[in-house]
């Protein structure tokens, strides 16, 4: 296979993906199978609704076109890549969050050999099955396994700060990209209409706010009057009949009145003011700053916690609604993946 192949294999991937997310093949085989396969997908991890997987599902609809990934490539130069074998760790905190992790892998020209998350086996496996149906080739380059990863020639493991250091450790010896705890952050300038901040509640409030690219913090000005914020987000109210959610922000909400903490809240989304970064499920952290290019100059020193930034300053990576909905080439903690696997 070239390039050209790969490419075109993983578009009509695409297309089966659109065609289904669209419901215009309701009665084909790929349909039927993956509207089983999401089922088991949902009963297997609560965390990941029906919902949920179908919008994980239609993000790579439109992300798989020939076009964008002839667009997506077209900068790198594959012409010396020698094929090695990829190990990649998978997190499985929202659904097909490794999807990333093996297309790069595959389209690249490596073989891909890959450690499933037991709370995400089901849908990436599926979509490997669907793919070596249309282009075989691939059915020696893509593997899966459940044990000890087996010999391998570099490794891209995500996972939490304290896997992390494990991982550093474990694959020293190895050419690796090694993921840590990250999340996204908003800026709010107290100027923002209503119907601006509306789409921030799919930031916060998409995969239960339990992905990297999930805005679990605010920056506010002195002085902000949470009265919008919290009326923008108003139709978001029906996550707190989801039972995991609920717990988590009863837990939390329990934790800090008694500890006498003082809170904001909706009856839906905890708001604490706290200078971490990374929240808890049901919770969002704010801090105030006094003018925008301290606070610039503050985000730009805390980068490694930061996945990416949300707002309309100009030193925002991403627009309201936006963070869940990353390009091709918006890789994790900033580390181009392709290149890695070219220069591998």
């Amino acid at each position: 296979m070239n390039l050209d192949d790969r490419i075109e294999a993983f578009s009509k991937l695409g297309l089966s993906l659109q065609n289904y997310t669209h419901s215009k093949d309701t009665g084909s085989n790929f349909s039927q199978k993956l509207t089983n396969v999401v089922r088991k997908a949902e009963l297997q991890n609560a965390w990941f609704t029906k919902a949920h997987i179908h919008d994980a599902l239609k993000d790579w609809s439109e992300a798989l076109s020939e076009e964008q990934l002839h667009k997506w490539l077209s900068t790198y130069d594959f012409d010396k890549l020698t094929s090695k074998k990829i190990a990649v760790v998978m997190a499985g905190n929202i659904p097909l969050v490794g999807f990333h992790d093996f297309l790069s892998v595959l389209i690249s020209g490596h073989s891909f050999v890959g450690k499933l998350s037991s709370n995400d086996s089901l849908l990436i496996p599926f979509l490997a099955e669907e793919l070596i149906k249309i282009q075989p080739e691939f059915s020696s380059k893509i593997e899966f396994t459940k044990e000890k990863l087996p010999r391998f020639d570099a490794v891209i493991a995500t996972g939490s700060n304290n896997t992390a250091r494990y991982f550093e450790y474990y694959f020293k010896d190895k050419p690796h990209i090694i993921r840590k705890n990250r999340n996204a952050v908003a800026v709010l300038t107290g100027k923002e209409t209503k119907n601006e901040l509306q789409p921030l509640g799919e930031d916060i409030f998409r995969y239960f706010g339990l992905g990297c690219r999930n805005v679990s913090k605010v920056f506010v000005p002195e002085g902000y009057d949470f009265t919008s914020f919290f009326e923008a987000i108003f139709p978001y109210q029906e996550v707190i009949h989801h039972h995991k959610y609920a717990n988590n922000y009863d837990y939390n909400k329990a934790v800090y009145l008694m500890s006498s903490v003082k809170l904001k809240d909706n009856g839906f989304l905890i708001l604490k003011e706290d200078t971490a970064f990374s929240s808890p499920i049901g919770v969002l952290f704010y801090e105030s700053y006094t003018n925008l290019s301290e606070l610039q100059h503050k985000l730009n020193k805390e980068q490694e916690h930061i996945q990416c930034s949300v707002g309309q300053v100009d030193f925002t990576q991403v627009d309201f609604g936006k963070a869940q909905h990353p390009q091709l080439t918006d890789y994790a903690d900033g580390v181009d993946t392709i290149e890695f696997l070219i220069t591998t």
